[in-house]
């Protein structure tokens, strides 16, 4: 058991270290642009990806990258993606919020809220055609929630049972907004029952608990059962994007959230087990080296060449 949560752990650190290396990129001038960070959220894509297979269909938000890193797309590659460069995933076409990585799964990011929802509809009613077995996740907050999209979709999904497993990140902020000043009830996994469908509200901040939702979500869907909305609430610890002032924040709040964010809890969990608390920081100085290895050679890479601009517009 202490194996599997070390697993995690590394998971989660190798998130948390290229976020926090992107933070610094960002600020020194190699990355530009708007970047969201998923520094607090690392155990939902770390459970969630585990149980995926290689075939299934995975589509993000604009604050994706900890989903890619989790589906197995490699680092480096994605450093040079955020920074323009020619050896990126989409050959620094993409950026932080836009690029894809379908090899891995990983079907890309979508700045606009909750409009990942439909096309995560697409692949799983495509995937019934082909024979591929593919299972599609679509991952959104819980500001998506209210999204027309986000509903039509469930709606069509439930009536086809195809599928999907809808994974919201309701990290209880939409955009600056709480949660809970938008909606009547905050219980956003209640919302399933109007489509029939079901829905689970589950510790977002607890891989292990993330990994068992998503297996049994993924076997009822490949049975024919259709989709199932899983409610994984954590809370972030970076702004909603660089540069956010976080002036919504009430006093004192981030360091609740420290007390109980994944990698701290997890952290205390297996030295309460009896590992080594020199093997669970050995966890964090590799995750630190390969990203730091990573994001040097992505800055060795050269820039994305303009005059390819045109390229991969048509097929």
């Amino acid at each position: 058991m202490s194996e599997r949560r070390l697993a995690d752990l590394l998971a989660m650190w190798r998130i948390r270290a290229f976020e926090e290396k992107v933070r610094d990129l960002r600020a020194e001038g190699p990355i530009v642009g708007s970047v969201h960070l998923c520094i607090g959220q690392e155990a939902v894509p770390t459970g969630a990806c585990d149980a995926l297979e290689p075939h299934d269909a995975l589509f993000a938000t604009y604050r994706g990258h900890g989903w890619a890193l989790a589906r197995g797309v490699p680092a480096q590659p994605l450093f040079a993606e955020l920074m323009g460069r020619a050896s990126g995933v989409n050959g620094g076409r993409g950026g932080s919020a836009y690029f894809t990585a379908a090899e891995h799964g990983f079907h890309g990011e979508n700045s606009i809220v909750g409009a990942g929802a439909p096309i995560a509809c697409g692949a799983a009613l495509a995937g019934r055609f082909d024979g591929s077995g593919r299972a599609a996740v679509s991952v959104f907050g819980d500001g998506a929630m209210n999204q027309g999209a986000v509903h039509e979709a469930m709606n069509f999904a439930a009536a086809f049972s195809l599928p999907v497993v809808f994974v919201c990140e309701n990290n209880r902020y939409s955009e600056l907004t709480p949660i809970a000043d938008m909606v009547r009830t905050p219980r956003l996994a209640g919302r399933a029952a109007a489509y029939g469908i079901p829905g689970h509200r589950v510790d977002g901040n607890d891989a292990e608990a993330v990994r068992f939702h998503m297996r049994d979500a993924l076997e009822v869907a490949r049975e024919g059962g259709g989709p199932t909305l899983l409610e994984c609430v954590t809370e972030r610890l970076a702004g909603h994007y660089i540069g956010d002032a976080e002036t919504y924040r009430q006093p004192g709040e981030l360091e609740r959230i420290r007390r109980g964010e994944p990698i701290a809890r997890l952290r205390e969990g297996l030295l309460a087990d009896g590992v080594p608390a020199a093997d669970i920081d050995a966890v964090e100085r590799r995750a630190r080296a390969e990203m730091d290895s990573a994001a040097a050679a992505a800055l060795d890479a050269p820039f994305a060449d303009p005059e390819t601009a045109r390229e991969h517009l048509y097929a």
